[in-house]
């Protein structure tokens, strides 16, 4: 996974330097950024308030399925929203600014596959013991938390600090 991720740092950084670009500057790509995780965290706040709200009224374990599949749905696409956003940042002008980058997209791709793994096994999810059900639907989310966990996209460490006092700086994050 390591060389993976080397390789593709790698070819980030080549295929920016082919196109004999620098990057961007620090408080364009921070902006850009926080622009595009603003209305993520957002949109995961929204979906979650709505499912608390849906699963108070929801009567079966159906419901409930259906209910928590499009929930986490929604997070997939919000994050990809997110990710694709980032990686339309660019990279940023500032020493490792090809792993910062790549490390930003990553932990969104993170998120987004940890929703789509718990939309996936919750859609798997039988309703007809609903007991069971609520189970699966405790220990798909104990693995979400765990997979969410891994993702860990921290704007207050960013390891630059000229790209950390951009974050604090620009509009767009505060």
């Amino acid at each position: 996974m390591r060389l993976i991720r080397l390789l593709l740092v790698l070819a980030l950084a080549a295929g920016v330097a082919g196109c004999g670009g620098q990057g961007v500057a620090a408080k364009k790509w921070a902006g850009s950024v926080c622009a595009a995780l603003t209305p993520w965290r957002a949109r995961i706040g929204d979906l979650t308030a709505q499912a608390q709200q849906q699963l108070t009224t929801a009567k079966t374990a159906a419901q409930t399925k259906t209910n928590v599949v499009d929930l986490l749905a929604g997070a997939e696409s919000a994050s990809e929203t997110a990710r694709k956003g980032v990686a339309a940042a660019g990279m940023p002008d500032v020493p490792d600014g090809a792993q910062i980058a790549a490390h930003f997209t990553d932990s969104l791709k993170k998120a987004r596959d940890a929703y789509g793994h718990a939309k996936t096994s919750v859609g798997g999810l039988s309703t007809s013991d609903a007991k069971a059900f609520y189970a699966g639907v405790k220990g798909v989310f104990d693995t979400l938390g765990t997979e969410y966990a891994a993702s860990a996209l921290d704007t207050d460490h960013v390891g630059s600090a000229e790209l950390q006092k951009a974050f604090n700086e620009v509009p767009e994050c505060r």
